[in-house]
């Protein structure tokens, strides 16, 4: 009697090690692209948070906010915000926008920056 062979030949384990090889040559690319536009998309969340906080800020006082003066348990915002891409924020004055300090370093595609007025009111051209 024959002895039954069980079990994978180099071939076929070849083939499916080569079409995971290509999924994830697809799937990682896409992945990172991902990442990084929610990176950028949180941030502008905290910018616009911190825009927001610094104008009601100048309701009441004359003098440029630092950052301590709206997070806090009893003020504007209860948490700190924390670009999650790694980058810090600064205030600015009456007459700037808040920034993060990463901007469009990572590319266009992922600006860690407020949307200009022109683009928020809906003339970008984009």
């Amino acid at each position: 009697m024959k002895k039954m062979l069980k079990g994978f030949t180099l071939v076929e384990i070849m083939i499916v090690v080569a079409i995971i090889a290509i999924l994830a040559a697809v799937a990682i690319p896409n992945f990172i692209s991902y990442r990084k536009q929610s990176q950028a998309t949180a941030c502008v969340a905290n910018l616009k948070q911190i825009q927001a906080a610094k104008e009601m800020w100048f309701m009441n006082n004359s003098t440029a906010p630092a950052i301590t003066d709206l997070v806090g348990s009893e003020k504007k915002i209860k948490t700190n915000p924390v670009c999650p891409a790694g980058g810090n924020y600064t205030v600015g004055d009456s007459t700037t926008d808040p920034t993060c300090s990463i901007g469009t370093s990572l590319g266009t595609d992922y600006k860690h920056q407020l949307p200009s007025a022109e683009a928020a009111a809906g003339g970008g051209g984009e």
